[in-house]
């Protein structure tokens, strides 16, 4: 592959919503779209499918629990393309509501894939996004819905301005032992531990679009979280609209940056 090719990836792409949004970068990006899985056979199984519809992804393995996967990805793309244009962190997880797991388990868990290993696969691929590059972090409304329920004062703590990643860090670390010494809600989160670490992803994002607009400001990195809005009451199909949207924002857009996008519109914060 030539280095000056365009490329997008997405993570956990080999079912539901990433690989809607896998389909649809398919047919409307121009370059290499890379539809990445945890299970290798799946995310070929997967492949095979598109291709059968008449698209042509490329496959890579990605466990984004695992920071030597992430970082063969990256040798990846640095190495066929030069780098990445547009990155799609879909891969998350959720109990179901009426799982019986413990609900410290339950956080530690949610919060190891949903922000912890989201944030890993944004420190290694952020530093080769290409000029005009697009991140597009799905996160969720629930991660809304578990910022109103928490404490004013983590409240304050989340909307402010000047919070760092490393303090965000340590908040994420603190709901997961406040969860295992069972005084999680005496210390004012939420009782959900998807919604914690969504609110996570989307705080997370604001911190990250902030830092490549200090860095990197000419390059006109985009970098915003979603809320695909599907969860039951949509089709993946439509759930994919926004964060395609996000995705191909054309090269002179300066904004959305950093916000919570649903329905292609800037959701208060």
């Amino acid at each position: 592959m030539s280095s000056c090719s365009r490329v997008a990836l997405v993570t956990g792409a080999n079912k539901g919503i990433g690989f809607a949004i896998t389909r649809d970068l398919c047919r409307k990006f121009s370059g290499d779209v890379v539809l990445t899985a945890r299970d290798e056979a799946r995310g070929k199984a997967a492949v095979q499918q598109l291709q059968a519809e008449g698209l042509s992804p490329r496959f890579h393995q990605l466990d984004i629990d695992d920071l030597q996967s992430i970082r063969a990805l990256r040798d990846f793309l640095r190495k066929d393309y030069g780098g990445l244009n547009v990155l799609v962190n879909n891969a998350s997880i959720a109990f179901r509501m009426d799982d019986s797991t413990p609900f410290d388990i339950q956080a530690e868990t949610t919060l190891k894939t949903n922000f912890f290993a989201t944030r890993n696969v944004c420190t290694e691929l952020l530093p080769i996004m290409k000029p005009h590059g697009r991140v597009v972090n799905v996160s969720s409304l629930q991660g809304s819905k578990a910022l109103e329920n928490c404490s004013e004062d983590l409240q304050e703590k989340f909307r402010c301005d000047t919070l760092t990643e490393g303090d965000l860090v340590d908040l994420m670390r603190k709901f997961v032992e406040d969860t295992r010494n069972e005084v999680h809600e005496r210390e004012g989160w939420p009782d959900s531990a998807y919604g914690v670490s969504k609110l996570g992803v989307t705080v997370l994002s604001r911190i990250l679009a902030r830092q490549l607009d200090d860095k990197r400001k000419g390059d006109r990195i985009l970098l915003n979280a979603c809320c695909p809005g599907w969860e039951g009451s949509r089709t993946a199909e439509e759930g994919a609209e926004t964060p395609v949207y996000l995705a191909l924002l054309p090269p002179d857009a300066t904004e959305p940056q950093g916000q919570l996008v649903c329905d292609k519109v800037v959701q208060t914060w």
